[in-house]
């Protein structure tokens, strides 16, 4: 039996998650294998504003931001597989482990943040996720995270 892997692109990034600009750190994402994985896509560029400060004339992404863009490619990816665009899908933080940041990220590059599941499931509100992201195949952070996701009622 094979699954069909499925992508959102930033139009349906939008119906999942409430994020916008300047906090909508991911672009597509893509190999959605149900909510068990799926592969974010960031394209760095400099005119997001926290290169401003971080730091000036050595621009580095934060690596908040990076797993906040993490955080954000498992929502999508559990809003693909749960068909939740337009639900009105909110996500908190709950833990972040694990967490180590091995190489930088600057502008130009581009991130691919691979996630998958470890605990989770269909009308469950928390879930725990594993992040690695990349950049040219090297490792830029790695990341254990938990998160609540809730529809609130209308």
């Amino acid at each position: 039996m094979t699954t069909e892997l499925k992508s959102a692109d930033i139009g349906m990034i939008q119906r999942i998650i409430p994020h916008r600009y300047p906090f909508l750190l991911v672009d597509r994402v893509e190999n959605i294998d149900g909510f068990q994985s799926a592969t974010g896509i960031k394209n760095v560029t400099m005119n997001e504003p926290h290169f401003q400060g971080h730091f000036p004339g050595h621009p580095i992404m934060p690596g908040v931001t990076i797993v906040e863009a993490m955080a954000q490619t498992a929502a999508v990816m559990v809003g693909v597989a749960l068909d939740l665009a337009d639900k009105n899908l909110l996500v908190y933080f709950m833990a972040i482990d694990k967490c180590k940041f091995r190489r930088m990220v600057v502008p130009g590059d581009v991130l691919k943040l691979n996630l998958t599941t470890v605990r989770g499931k269909p009308g469950g509100k928390v879930w725990k996720f594993a992040g690695v992201a990349e950049v040219d195949g090297e490792m830029a952070c790695e990341v254990e995270f938990t998160a609540m996701m809730d529809l609130p009622s209308t």
